[in-house]
């Protein structure tokens, strides 16, 4: 026999969206549950990046200096190098607050921060090991959630004013509401990798781009966090093509890291990320609303998909709090609001990486819509990503290394975007001192530094 719960605001999906989520609805006094599908958060992520618009809302939430003892990495410039020279593209120390950086800590970490806060406050609860299987209705209207127990396998439901999806972009909750998000065309998937990294390397991000290549490398301190593109559908003849000759590719490109690939032992150290390009028309039913990836799932490109994620959250939170606190059901109108004030932005974004995907690609790559396998479209035989001549400088970026001052609007739209949003009076706290070494929740011991992890 299932068992029944019953919450007002029903969280399914504890990523940095939905745990934000979580956090400032339970400081607003409302009973919420998270439900999230894993024991923990170590798994492996690769969108480790804080941005600065998410470290001021940190400190405004009173947690920055419990995140500024998290063990990190602080990028305040990108650069580019190509077969002409190296272009700085970004300087982030000309972005204004307080905040002039971007940070590069392990996701597990920060979730982990998030929901220590949250759990602080009483009306908040986070289920773990509950993975949603379908949605409850009453009548026409969502109602709630039915979920399974991973640790024994048996089915609960949990019933909500409001369910809120923030479960990424393969959501389990979209699809059983049956909604079907628009994709954009997009020509290329990603290789992650990592690599030692020495203190002669350059630091922070680094991007490579030559003839049919392009890398990105994320200075993660010890190491080196890489991203390398191939063509869309290509992973499995680039496989079959062998170790050795992804090592000859990685050695042309990037010479200085030649000495260090056999720490590449097989191509398990290589993982695919499939980019996805996709926006919902509409996010949200009645007694549902969708945000983060499950709404929008972003391209890699500027490493901005946390940053929106964490932007909807706190929009829907300020815009849904008022509802939710009177313990009647949140009008659909309510959930328009929501979707029309974090549309643009997202919109906005998704467009400029598309422009993106153009620049680097180039005309004919970027607006390619179907995947390739071998030859086709936008890859060649060995995966290679047709990119743009990289004989000459671009125009753009001449202009930025002429002009260096420019170089903030690009920080600017990386680092804190086109609508940054700002904790609500009722979230606020003053902030807390950090966790000294050695104590409970000290970032330290216990459950953070995992630097293991891929």
């Amino acid at each position: 026999m299932l068992s029944t719960g019953r919450t007002t605001c029903l969280v399914v999906g504890g990523g940095p969206a939905g745990l934000i989520l979580g956090l400032l609805m339970a400081r607003a006094g409302i009973e919420t549950t998270v439900l999230e599908k894993h024991a923990d958060f170590l798994r492996d992520f690769r969108g480790d990046t804080v941005h600065a618009s998410t470290l001021t809302l940190l400190d405004e939430l009173g947690l920055g200096e419990r995140f500024a003892a998290l063990p990190q990495r602080r990028v305040d410039r990108a650069q580019v190098q190509l077969d002409v020279g190296i272009a700085q593209i970004a300087d982030l120390t000309r972005l204004p607050g307080a905040h002039q950086h971007i940070a590069l800590v392990p996701q597990w970490d920060f979730l982990d921060l998030v929901a220590d806060a949250a759990e602080e406050e009483p009306t908040f609860t986070l289920r773990r090991n509950a993975e949603a299987v379908g949605l409850l209705h009453d009548g026409g209207r969502v109602s709630g959630v039915r979920y399974r127990d991973r640790t024994d396998g048996s089915e609960h439901e949990i019933r909500a004013s409001l369910t809120v999806a923030c479960d990424g972009r393969g959501s389990a909750v979209r699809a059983a509401a049956g909604l079907t998000p628009r994709s954009f065309g997009v020509p290329i998937d990603v290789w992650w990798f990592r690599l030692p990294r020495r203190e002669s390397d350059p630091a922070g991000g680094v991007g490579r781009v030559s003839a049919g290549e392009f890398a990105v490398m994320i200075d993660r301190g010890d190491y080196w966090q890489c991203a390398f593109l191939i063509a869309k559908g290509a992973d499995a003849a680039m496989r079959a093509a062998g170790l050795g000759r992804f090592r000859e590719r990685i050695a042309a490109l990037l010479p200085w890291m030649a000495d260090r690939l056999d720490a590449l032992e097989s191509l398990d150290d290589v993982k695919l990320l499939d980019v996805k390009l996709e926006r919902l028309r509409t996010w949200h039913r009645d007694g549902l609303l969708l945000i983060g990836d499950a709404a929008h799932a972003m391209s890699p490109v500027g490493g901005v998909g946390i940053n929106l994620a964490v932007a909807d959250a706190v929009a829907a939170a300020r815009l849904l709090a008022p509802a939710l606190r009177s313990g009647g059901i949140v009008p659909r109108s309510v959930l328009r609001k929501v979707q029309r004030r974090r549309w643009w932005p997202t919109a906005l974004i998704q467009g400029g990486q598309r422009l993106a995907h153009r620049a680097v690609l180039g005309e004919r790559a970027a607006t390619a819509s179907t995947p390739v396998t071998g030859t086709g479209p936008v890859g060649l035989a060995d995966g290679t990503v047709p990119l743009a001549p990289a004989s000459a400088l671009p125009p753009l970026l001449g202009l930025l290394r002429r002009f260096p001052v420019l170089q903030g609007v690009p920080a600017r739209l990386i680092a804190i975007g086109p609508l940054p949003e700002h904790a609500p009076e009722w979230a606020r706290r003053v902030p807390e001192p950090a966790p000294q070494p050695g104590s409970a929740g000290s970032a330290a011991g216990g459950r953070h530094g995992h630097g293991q992890r891929q």
